[in-house]
């Protein structure tokens, strides 16, 4: 896995890249109570607003990591938001997307170096 300062956690699955949060960035959030996903086939910029999660303490935005498509979001979460709070790097991933150069995922903090970050 791969990780961002905005506490998001990156793992490849073939040629696509799952995205979710961090238990870290769950357990900051409180209790998550609705998350918004992106539509699929949507083309995304590294930066851009992609998700969005409300949790009792507050309303985050979740930003695509790298630049690419958009192909698959996890429908779970909408029935479910607190999947988000109870598995976080499992079962509540937010979206798949397709990018055009794996080797993007070098640039990100390695599982050591995020709990570093984290502290």
């Amino acid at each position: 896995m791969k990780y961002t300062k905005e506490h998001e956690w990156m793992r490849v699955e073939g040629d696509l890249v799952v995205v979710g949060i961090t238990e870290h960035a769950a357990t900051q959030l409180g209790d998550v109570v609705f998350v918004e996903l992106p539509e699929t086939e949507t083309m995304v910029a590294e930066g851009d607003e992609v998700c969005v999660i409300e949790s009792v303490k507050a309303a985050s935005d979740i930003l695509a990591p790298l630049d690419g498509e958009i192909v698959e979001v996890n429908t779970k979460l909408v029935d479910k938001p607190a999947l988000v709070n109870e598995d976080p790097t499992g079962d509540a991933w937010f979206f798949k997307m397709k990018i055009d150069d794996l080797a993007a995922l070098d640039d990100y903090m390695d599982e050591d170096e995020y709990a570093d970050f984290i502290g």
